[in-house]
Protein backbone atom coordinates (compact mmCIF):
# COMPACT_ATOMS: atom_id res chain seq x y z
CA UNK A 1 0.00 0.00 0.00
CA UNK A 2 2.86 2.39 0.85
CA UNK A 3 4.46 1.73 -2.53
CA UNK A 4 1.19 2.59 -4.27
CA UNK A 5 0.85 5.87 -2.33
CA UNK A 6 4.48 6.77 -3.02
CA UNK A 7 3.97 6.06 -6.72
CA UNK A 8 0.86 8.23 -6.74
CA UNK A 9 2.80 11.02 -5.01
CA UNK A 10 5.52 10.80 -7.68
CA UNK A 11 2.93 10.96 -10.47
CA UNK A 12 1.13 13.94 -8.93
CA UNK A 13 4.43 15.74 -8.27
CA UNK A 14 5.71 15.20 -11.80
CA UNK A 15 2.36 16.19 -13.29
CA UNK A 16 2.36 19.43 -11.33
CA UNK A 17 5.95 20.13 -12.33
CA UNK A 18 5.21 19.51 -16.00
CA UNK A 19 2.12 21.74 -15.82
CA UNK A 20 4.00 24.63 -14.22
CA UNK A 21 7.04 24.18 -16.47
CA UNK A 22 4.86 23.98 -19.56
CA UNK A 23 2.99 27.09 -18.51
CA UNK A 24 6.24 28.99 -17.96
CA UNK A 25 7.65 27.91 -21.32
CA UNK A 26 4.38 28.82 -23.06
CA UNK A 27 4.33 32.18 -21.29
CA UNK A 28 7.87 33.02 -22.33
CA UNK A 29 7.77 31.67 -25.89
CA UNK A 30 4.25 32.45 -27.06
CA UNK A 31 4.30 36.01 -25.77
CA UNK A 32 7.93 36.61 -26.87
CA UNK A 33 8.81 37.97 -23.45
CA UNK A 34 12.60 37.85 -23.78
CA UNK A 35 12.82 39.40 -27.27
CA UNK A 36 10.42 42.16 -26.20
CA UNK A 37 12.41 42.74 -23.01
CA UNK A 38 15.62 43.10 -25.02
CA UNK A 39 13.86 45.49 -27.36
CA UNK A 40 12.64 47.66 -24.47
CA UNK A 41 16.08 47.82 -22.85
CA UNK A 42 18.01 48.25 -26.14
CA UNK A 43 20.12 45.18 -25.38
CA UNK A 44 19.45 42.86 -28.32
CA UNK A 45 23.09 41.76 -28.36
CA UNK A 46 22.55 40.17 -24.92
CA UNK A 47 19.54 38.02 -25.84
CA UNK A 48 21.49 34.77 -25.31
CA UNK A 49 22.63 36.01 -21.90
CA UNK A 50 19.00 36.69 -20.94
CA UNK A 51 18.00 33.21 -22.04
CA UNK A 52 20.84 31.52 -20.17
CA UNK A 53 20.17 33.63 -17.07
CA UNK A 54 16.54 32.54 -17.10
CA UNK A 55 17.42 28.86 -17.57
CA UNK A 56 20.24 28.95 -15.00
CA UNK A 57 18.09 30.73 -12.43
CA UNK A 58 15.21 28.30 -12.86
CA UNK A 59 17.55 25.31 -12.56
CA UNK A 60 19.44 26.76 -9.58
CA UNK A 61 16.33 27.55 -7.57
CA UNK A 62 14.73 24.22 -8.50
CA UNK A 63 17.76 22.41 -7.04
CA UNK A 64 17.65 24.61 -3.93
CA UNK A 65 13.96 23.88 -3.45
CA UNK A 66 14.28 20.17 -4.25
CA UNK A 67 17.08 19.57 -1.75
CA UNK A 68 15.69 22.06 0.83
CA UNK A 69 18.94 24.01 0.87
CA UNK A 70 19.15 27.24 2.82
CA UNK A 71 21.78 29.91 3.16
CA UNK A 72 22.53 32.33 5.96
CA UNK A 73 23.57 35.55 4.30
CA UNK A 74 24.23 39.00 5.69
CA UNK A 75 21.30 41.40 5.53
CA UNK A 76 23.08 43.57 2.98
CA UNK A 77 23.61 40.59 0.66
CA UNK A 78 19.99 39.55 1.15
CA UNK A 79 18.88 43.09 0.32
CA UNK A 80 20.96 43.06 -2.88
CA UNK A 81 19.56 39.69 -3.93
CA UNK A 82 16.06 41.02 -3.23
CA UNK A 83 16.80 44.14 -5.25
CA UNK A 84 17.99 42.13 -8.25
CA UNK A 85 15.00 39.79 -7.96
CA UNK A 86 12.69 42.81 -7.85
CA UNK A 87 14.34 44.35 -10.89
CA UNK A 88 13.95 41.06 -12.75
CA UNK A 89 10.28 40.72 -11.84
CA UNK A 90 9.66 44.38 -12.68
CA UNK A 91 11.27 44.18 -16.09
CA UNK A 92 9.50 40.89 -16.80
CA UNK A 93 6.19 42.50 -15.86
CA UNK A 94 7.02 45.52 -18.02
CA UNK A 95 7.76 43.23 -20.96
CA UNK A 96 4.49 41.38 -20.39
CA UNK A 97 2.40 44.53 -20.17
CA UNK A 98 4.05 45.86 -23.31
CA UNK A 99 3.19 42.66 -25.14
CA UNK A 100 -0.40 42.63 -23.97
CA UNK A 101 -0.94 46.41 -23.95
CA UNK A 102 -2.64 46.06 -20.58
CA UNK A 103 -2.14 49.58 -19.27
CA UNK A 104 -3.40 51.50 -22.32
CA UNK A 105 -6.54 49.35 -22.46
CA UNK A 106 -7.10 49.69 -18.72
CA UNK A 107 -6.54 53.45 -18.86
CA UNK A 108 -9.08 53.85 -21.68
CA UNK A 109 -11.69 51.78 -19.86
CA UNK A 110 -11.20 53.73 -16.64
CA UNK A 111 -11.11 57.07 -18.54
CA UNK A 112 -7.64 57.72 -17.14
CA UNK A 113 -5.63 58.25 -20.31
CA UNK A 114 -4.36 61.61 -19.02
CA UNK A 115 -3.24 60.01 -15.75
CA UNK A 116 -1.50 56.85 -17.01
CA UNK A 117 1.92 57.93 -15.70
CA UNK A 118 0.44 58.64 -12.27
CA UNK A 119 -1.35 55.28 -12.40
CA UNK A 120 1.91 53.47 -13.15
CA UNK A 121 3.80 55.36 -10.44
CA UNK A 122 1.09 54.52 -7.89
CA UNK A 123 1.41 50.84 -8.79
CA UNK A 124 5.20 50.97 -8.48
CA UNK A 125 5.01 52.84 -5.16
CA UNK A 126 2.49 50.35 -3.80
CA UNK A 127 4.64 47.39 -4.80
CA UNK A 128 7.73 49.03 -3.31
CA UNK A 129 5.98 49.90 -0.06
CA UNK A 130 4.49 46.42 0.26
CA UNK A 131 7.86 44.79 -0.35
CA UNK A 132 9.57 47.03 2.20
CA UNK A 133 6.91 46.35 4.84
CA UNK A 134 7.22 42.61 4.23
CA UNK A 135 11.01 42.73 4.43
CA UNK A 136 11.33 45.10 7.39
CA UNK A 137 8.70 43.37 9.55
CA UNK A 138 9.67 39.87 8.36
CA UNK A 139 6.12 38.98 7.37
Amino acid sequence: MKLLLDGLLVIVGLSGGFAVGGGLVAFITVLDIIPRLTQLTNSRSYIRAYEWALISGALFFTVIDFFSLSFRLAELVTALVGLFAGVFVGTLAAGLTEVLNVFPILAKRLSMTDFILSFLMAMVAGKLLGSLVQWLFRL
